[in-house]
């Protein structure tokens, strides 16, 4: 595996920023594609993608330096210019964006969480397979089949055979996008779909924690800080769901189904 894809001159195509950039880009389009079939200004999904990106990162970057404070206090430059991100930071942070967006643009809220979460799963697929070309977020050492060795990692130890968390991940995150998507004609309610995609992202990124061995990420207690991360989100996407199943507005794609 080797981050550095290609090299033109001074320019040089990172294997993770590319696969970044391949998510964004089919998350980008399948929203605009599903917006219109439940009723929403397609318009509003390009602008609400880019501040949300935008955000997200900044977000991503500021839980990465929380969950590793200690060393940032010892050395707050290397942290900053690191690539390290924490996706969790990064869905808080596209979140709180999503909803000042809205609120501006006087558009539903949750409408736009239902289409733009099913897309942001398939975002987080693509961007594992970055993290597996680059050699982060590894997993622990195996002599299984199925392990892999890194050689030219500059995050992983290289040359031994590791469990490929990246991958088991990434696939992961195609399958909770195309339940999403089955999900998205049947759930009744405005908000539901998104809080589904809380429930089962928290669910499979606790599951995969146990199976990561870059363990400098931190930890609280017997858990991983994700994983800790994973319960809260896990309690309150089920809260959400059920609140939103109370008073949310009617779905137009449950609206369709009835018809």
């Amino acid at each position: 595996m080797y981050n550095d894809l290609l090299k033109i001159g001074p320019l040089v195509v990172h294997g993770y920023g590319l696969m970044i950039a391949i998510g964004v880009f089919a998350a980008l389009n399948i929203a605009e594609y599903r917006s219109p079939k439940n009723g929403l200004d397609k318009e509003q999904i390009f602008p609400l993608t880019i501040f949300c990106v935008i955000t997200g990162i900044f977000g991503a970057k500021l839980m990465f330096i929380i969950q590793g404070w200690k060393q940032f206090l010892k050395d707050p430059l290397s942290m900053l210019g690191s690539s390290g991100l924490v996706v969790y930071g990064g869905i808080i942070g596209g979140i709180l964006c999503a909803t000042v967006y809205c609120k501006i643009r006087k558009i539903s809220f949750w409408d736009y969480f239902d289409v733009v979460l099913p897309s942001v799963a398939v975002a987080q697929a693509f961007g594992r397979i970055g993290c597996f070309l680059a050699g982060c977020c590894y997993g622990h050492e195996t002599s299984a089949w199925y392990g892999i060795a890194f050689t030219h990692s500059h995050y992983a130890p290289n040359n031994v055979k590791m469990i490929p968390t990246q991958l088991i991940s990434s696939a992961g995150m195609f399958l909770i996008a195309g339940l999403l998507f089955w999900y998205a004609y049947h759930a009744k309610k405005s908000g539901q779909v998104g809080a589904a995609y809380m429930v089962l992202y928290s669910i499979g990124r606790f599951s995969v924690e146990f199976l990561r061995g870059d363990l400098e990420r931190g930890s609280i207690g017997a858990l991983s800080t994700s994983q800790f991360i994973s319960i809260f989100i896990v309690v309150i996407g089920i809260g959400l769901w059920i609140w939103r199943g109370k008073i949310g507005t009617q779905r137009p794609q449950a609206m369709k189904a009835e018809s």
